[in-house]
C-alpha cells in the first residue's frame, strides 16, 4: 500500500482508503460481525483512513468504527461529518456544531475527530463562511484535528478552497464525472489542500457486474434514491440513470487493459491524478476490502487510455448527469 499526504502538513494516509458509508445499513443490512472483519481486511491490506459520517445508521457506522478501534492496534486516521440530517439545510449553529462533534466522539471513543468535514451542506452556508469560523474554535479547543467540506459540485469546491486553514475537500470523482479535471483539481494542488474521493465506482456501476435486470434492496439507496428522491441523485450511480450507465459500461469494458478488472481500472485511473490523495471505496466483503487495497500496487494506465476515456465522456457520457454537478 502507498501513502500519500492529505493536504500540505496534513496527514500521511494509505491512497486507497475504507468508506464506511455501508456500515449504517444504507445498503441494506449488515450485521457486526462482518463490519468487523471488512475493518480487520481492511488494515491488513494497508488501509489506514476510514471515512464515516454522523448520519451514517444514525450513528451506528461511528460506532463499529469505534469498536473496532479499541480492539484493534494499528493506529487510524478517521474523518467524520456534520451537516445533514436534523440540521440540514438551515439550523447550523455553533450549538449543534459542538453537540454533533461530541456525539461523534463519544461513539468513535476519540478524544480528538482526526478530519470533521461539513456534509454537502447548502451552497449559501459555504459562501456566508461563519460555520467555518465555528469549525477553526472547535480545532483551537482540541475537538477536531483538522477540518474539511464534502461538496457535490465544482463551484462549492471553489468557494471551499478559498477559506483559511482547510485541509481536503471531498468529492465524487469517476470516469463518470470528469468536470473536476480542468479546474479543481490543479487548484487544489497548488493551494495544498487534499482530495478525498468517494464513490469512484459510481455505487458500483463502474464494477461492470451489473445488468439491465441487477435489483437492490428496499433499503437499499440505489433502489430508493436513483432519481434523487431523498437526497442529491449525483450520490447514486453518480446521477446517471441505471439503465443509461449499464448501456456506458458496455462501452467501458472494450477498453479495460487484459490484466485488469473493469473496477481496478477505474479506481487505478483516479489514482493517476497526482492532486488526489485518497479514494474511499465501500466494501461488502472481506474479499472486496482486499480487492480495493491492491488498487494501489497496480501500474498506472497508458496515457492513451485516458484520452479514450476523456473522449467517451465527453461525447457519451457528460449529457447524461443529472443533478447538482
Amino acid at each position: 500500500m502507498k501513502n500519500r499526504q492529505l493536504g500540505k502538513n496534513g496527514f500521511t494516509i494509505s491512497e486507497v482508503g475504507l468508506g464506511c458509508w455501508q456500515f449504517g445499513g444504507d445498503f441494506g443490512p449488515m450485521d457486526e460481525n462482518t463490519a468487523m472483519d471488512i475493518m480487520e481486511q481492511a488494515v491488513t491490506s494497508g488501509v489506514n483512513f476510514f471515512d464515516t459520517a454522523n448520519v451514517y445508521g444514525d450513528g451506528l457506522s461511528e460506532s463499529l468504527i469505534g469498536r473496532f478501534m479499541q480492539q484493534s492496534s494499528t493506529p487510524l486516521t478517521v474523518a467524520s461529518k456534520f451537516g445533514r440530517g436534523d440540521v440540514y439545510p438551515n439550523n447550523y449553529t455553533p450549538d449543534t456544531l459542538r453537540k454533533s462533534v461530541e456525539a461523534s466522539l463519544e461513539k468513535l471513543q476519540m478524544n480528538s475527530v482526526d478530519l470533521l468535514q461539513l456534509h454537502c451542506i447548502p451552497t449559501e452556508v459555504l459562501q456566508q463562511g461563519d460555520i467555518f469560523d465555528w469549525l477553526r474554535q472547535l480545532q483551537q479547543e482540541g475537538l477536531i484535528k483538522a477540518f474539511g467540506a464534502s461538496v457535490e459540485t465544482v463551484e462549492e469546491a471553489l468557494i471551499c478552497l478559498k477559506q483559511e486553514g482547510i485541509l481536503s475537500i471531498q468529492v465524487i470523482f469517476n470516469i463518470f464525472r470528469q468536470k473536476l479535471i480542468p479546474e479543481l483539481l490543479p487548484q487544489a494542488k497548488e493551494k495544498g489542500v487534499g482530495i478525498i474521493v468517494r464513490l469512484p465506482l459510481a455505487s458500483g456501476l463502474l464494477s461492470g457486474k451489473y445488468t439491465q435486470a441487477s435489483t437492490f434492496a428496499e433499503t437499499d439507496h440505489r433502489n430508493f434514491n436513483r432519481d434523487g428522491k431523498f437526497f442529491n441523485v449525483g450520490e447514486t450511480f453518480a446521477g446517471i440513470p441505471f439503465a443509461t450507465g449499464v448501456e456506458i459500461v458496455e462501452k467501458i469494458k472494450p477498453l479495460v487493459p487484459a490484466d485488469m478488472s473493469m473496477a481496478q481500472m477505474a479506481m487505478r485511473w483516479i489514482l493517476d491524478h497526482d492532486a488526489i490523495s485518497v479514494i474511499i471505496p465501500g466494501a461488502s466483503s472481506t474479499k472486496q476490502a482486499k480487492e480495493n487495497a491492491a488498487i494501489s500496487a497496480l501500474p498506472t494506465l497508458p496515457e492513451e487510455l485516458h484520452q479514450a476515456l476523456a473522449k467517451l465522456y465527453k461525447e457519451n457520457i457528460q449529457q447524461h448527469i443529472r443533478g447538482a454537478y
